[in-house]
Order: C-alpha cells, then structure tokens, then sequence
C-alpha cells in the first residue's frame, strides 16, 4: 500500500522557514505579509451567538439548521444578487477542507482530470492527488480538451493575483463547460473583498442564465468576518450535485460544529462588522501599496482580494531573501505554480502598527 502523503507535493511554506528566521531577527521584529490570516478580532456579535450556542451536547446535522441555510440564502439575494434555494446551502467545515476533498467526494479518480488556473491556490492541485486524478492548468479554461475533464476550478477573487473575473468571461467558461458535461466549481471565498471592481459570483443570474445546472460556489468567512479559527464556510449552487455531497459527507462525519452554525447564522444576518473590516483593509492595502510602488516594485492585477501580486523583474526567492533582511515576510510567487516565479505575494491581513512597520523599512 503506497501512503496518501506520497502522492502529495511538498509542502511548500516549510521552505519560506529560513527567511521566516531572519525576518525575525529584525530589532524591532517581523512584519510577515506572507501568510493571509485575519489578526483582527471576530466580531462581538459573532462571539455572543457562539458562547449562547455553548451548550450543543447532542450531533450537529450535516446540512446544517434551517435557520443558517436561510441566513445563507438571504446574503446570496442581498448581498449578491442570486437566487439560492436553502436546500442547496451546505455548510463545510472551513472551504479548504471542501477543496481538498471534493474530487474524492465527487468520485473523481484515476482517469480523470481537475482543471485549476496556471496560478492558483496550490489546494486544487492537492485535491486532485488525494483522488487520484490528474491535474491540468489553464490560461482560458475553453482552449482545454474535455474528453477526460470532470471539475473545473474557477477562483474570481483570484488567490494569489487578485484577478476579478468579469460577467461576460464567467458566463462564456460556464457555457462551454455546459456543452461538455464539465462541472464548474467557483471559488469565491474573495467575493467581498473588491477594491477596483465588484466581483460577480458564478451563480449570478448574468452568469448562469438563471440556471444552478452543472455549477458550484465555494465562500468561506474566514477573510470577511474574521472566522478563519472558526473553520466556517458552504457550498451551494447546483441541487443535483449538492444533494451527492451531503449524503457522502453524512456518510463520512462531515458535520459543522453546532456553536459554529450559530456563530455562522450571527455573521451572515449583521453587515456593520464587514463594512468595519473592509475599512482596515483598506487603509493597510493602500499604505502598502504605496509603499512597495515606491520600493520599485510593480503591482499586477489585485483589484481585489487580501494580497498583493508585485514584482521586481526578478526571481522570486531573491526578492524574499532581501526583504527578509529588512524584517519582512512575503510568499514566493512560484508557490502558485511556475507562473509566478518572478511575482511574489504581499498579505494585508496584518495590524496597523506592523503595516505602518513595512512602510517604514521599504522607505515610506
């Protein structure tokens, strides 16, 4: 028997250690832009629904209360404009898990291909391994062959570029993933997160022509309300391929924590938190951009999402490297695959005080 762990990469932040060491080393300490994890408080009315919800002794459901699939359902409608019946809502337990696992899931296997983008969150690839599939990478998802194609990863938000799709590309890619039999999953945990554009998710009736048929999305409130330690996310769309998901995650003990819908039904009912949140983020990417333009660095694409996608016309690790001497952390572009390789990854999800840090050490 061949171990899970040897069909899978190496992980690749164990080789950004080093520099995580002498970023660290710094006199008055590491600034890490590299890894996007909120260091912000979750929002108090999130915290409240969470401890009310404290005493769960008994099995949460897999598809989760009728009440957090309605809040879901309410957010889609208001907030972006799509129609989702609560049937089709099914929590996950954080949307990494869900990438990782949802070939498997899916019966994808040996034989069978997962697309993603040539640069991507590197989960996609991951998840493909863990079934068995093939991965294969795309520019414009339309010029791949089909025969072999069964899941599609779309990311609008994009991670790592910041890349927003717009309506009429989203609604070209699922039409011709329609015609042959493909299913198009969304990944759209950035939705919310629009600087330059307003992001369009892949169920917007633009879109999908008012139909779910052959298409997921993926959101998570690990960025948007600070619940990346509450491992909170869903995926809805399609109610065909919603229904197989939720009898085989029943099977396997996929379930949300009980305190966790209830903290997720709080965030998805309150919109004051996230308007506070995206004014943080806003000012940190502005003052960090600046900065790094100023440092001689050029910005691609990161009309949205927490990061931006820089470069200096050189190889990645030496940009690492020489930002690590000035005590600041950012990822190397190549992680995201060989496109990246002169790119590096600027995270914003940190404080104030070690923003106004960075900016200070590249010259600000």
């Amino acid at each position: 028997m061949v171990p899970l762990s040897q069909r899978l990469p190496d992980f690749p932040w164990d080789r950004l250690e080093p520099y995580k060491t002498t970023a660290s080393g710094h006199p008055d300490g590491i600034v890490d832009l590299s890894v996007g994890t909120p260091v912000d408080p979750v929002p108090a009315v999130v915290q409240r629904a969470l401890a009310e919800a404290a005493n769960s002794p008994g099995y949460p459901t897999t598809h989760g209360t009728a009440r957090l699939r309605e809040a879901v359902a309410g957010w889609l409608g208001e907030r972006l404009g799509v129609a989702a019946d609560p049937a089709a809502v099914l929590p996950t337990i954080g949307s990494k898990e869900l990438v990782a696992w949802l070939p498997t899931l899916l019966g994808i296997g040996p034989g069978d291909q997962v697309a993603h983008p040539r640069l991507a969150y590197p989960t996609y690839e991951v998840g493909a391994r863990l079934a068995g599939a093939e991965t294969v990478t795309y520019r414009d998802p339309r010029e791949l062959d089909p025969t072999s194609l069964r899941l599609l990863w779309l990311n609008s938000p994009a991670n790592p570029t910041g890349q927003v799709l717009d309506a009429t590309t989203l609604r070209d890619v699922v039409g011709w993933a329609r015609s042959h039999g493909v299913l198009v999953v969304s990944d759209e945990c950035y939705v919310e997160l629009g600087w330059e554009v307003e992001p369009v998710s892949v169920l917007h009736p633009d879109v999908c022509r008012g139909s779910h048929e052959g298409v997921l999305a993926v959101h998570s409130l690990s960025k948007r309300s600070n619940l990346a330690g509450y491992r909170a996310a869903f995926v809805t769309g399609d109610p065909r391929w919603v229904r197989e998901l939720l009898q085989v995650r029943k099977h396997a003990g996929m379930m949300v924590p009980g305190p966790v819908q209830a903290a997720l039904t709080a965030a998805f009912g309150d919109t004051a938190h996230v308007a506070v949140q995206r004014e943080r983020y806003a000012r940190r990417r502005a003052a960090l951009r600046a900065a790094f333009e100023g440092a001689g660095f050029r910005i691609e694409h990161s009309e949205a999402s927490l990061y931006l996608w820089a470069t200096r016309e050189e190889p990645c690790w030496d940009t690492v490297a020489d930002l690590a001497k000035q005590g600041v952390l950012v990822t190397p572009g190549d992680f995201y695959g060989p496109a990246g390789a002169r790119f590096v990854r600027i995270a914003f999800t940190v404080d104030d005080e070690r923003a106004a840090a960075a900016v200070r050490r590249l010259g600000g």
